[in-house]
């Protein structure tokens, strides 16, 4: 779950969208159910969890996620799904001082 992920990388996945503000998604404990474990990453073709999905587009897993965050594209991505990123407003408090 997000208030205590029991993984590092689903840590990571939750950090980076908090930093964005990115606070209405879904999260499922796979470690509770081997099925839906399976099942995800048959779905998406994707070996490794967590999976990441914006508008339920697959994005990909927390190297994925990382990768955008630090390059700029997850806020653009945000911004297609009408999210403001919090680092824009962020970064504007810091250019006023």
């Amino acid at each position: 779950s997000p208030a205590q992920p029991l993984c590092g990388f689903s840590n990571a996945v939750v950090q980076i969208l908090r930093l964005h503000g990115v606070e209405d998604y879904r999260a499922h404990d796979v470690l509770q159910d081997p099925d839906l474990r399976q099942g995800i990453k048959n779905y998406s073709n994707w070996p490794t969890i967590p999976q990441v999905y914006l508008n339920g587009e697959f994005v990909g897993g927390c190297d994925i996620l990382l990768q955008m965050h630090q390059n700029g594209d997850l806020v653009e991505e945000l911004k297609k799904l009408g999210i403001r990123s919090a680092l824009l407003d962020k970064e504007k408090d810091q250019e006023k001082k």
